[in-house]
């Protein structure tokens, strides 16, 4: 199952995160998927904000730490793997320990982790279309993941 928004700008980037977090249950995967200025961290600003209670200008990418956690009632594990050189590095960051958490998993440049990923996932494609507008193509990998997906399309079509 795909879904494909249209942002506007950066704030309705991340009111899109945050409707989508109210979706989210522990252990659920996000990966995200664009190039540096599509709004990854957008994004992610709106899931830390409801998940977590963090202000949107505490959150930002974790690119020399990799992983900031965001505790709260479901814990956001935030990676940021643009800094990756091997899949070794990823044992090392403990990723595959909040893979299977009782977080959220959220993975910036998850395309550097394809052969970690569980099979049940959710990615997120981000395009720079135009200087205030991205287009956000949602993909779910498994049935746990399409149905959270669906949820999130009746929302969205219901007026984010």
């Amino acid at each position: 199952m795909d879904l494909t928004l249209i942002s506007r700008g950066p704030q309705q980037t991340i009111q899109y995160g945050r409707t989508f977090a109210s979706v989210l249950e522990p252990g659920s995967v996000v990966g995200l998927v664009g190039e540096l200025g599509s709004g990854k961290t957008c994004f992610i600003k709106g899931l830390a904000s409801v998940l977590a209670g963090v202000p949107e200008h505490e959150v930002t990418s974790p690119t020399f730490t990799f992983m900031q956690e965001y505790p709260g009632t479901v814990p956001l594990y935030h990676f940021d793997l643009y800094r990756i050189a091997s899949s070794a590095d990823l044992t090392e960051l403990g990723l595959e320990e909040c893979l299977y958490g009782t977080g959220v998993t959220v993975i910036e440049w998850a395309d550097r982790a394809e052969g970690t990923l569980p099979r049940e996932r959710l990615i997120i494609s981000m395009e720079y279309i135009a200087e205030h507008e991205r287009r956000l193509t949602f993909r779910a990998h498994g049935e746990k993941h399409a149905a959270l997906l669906r949820i999130y399309k009746q929302r969205a079509e219901g007026g984010i």
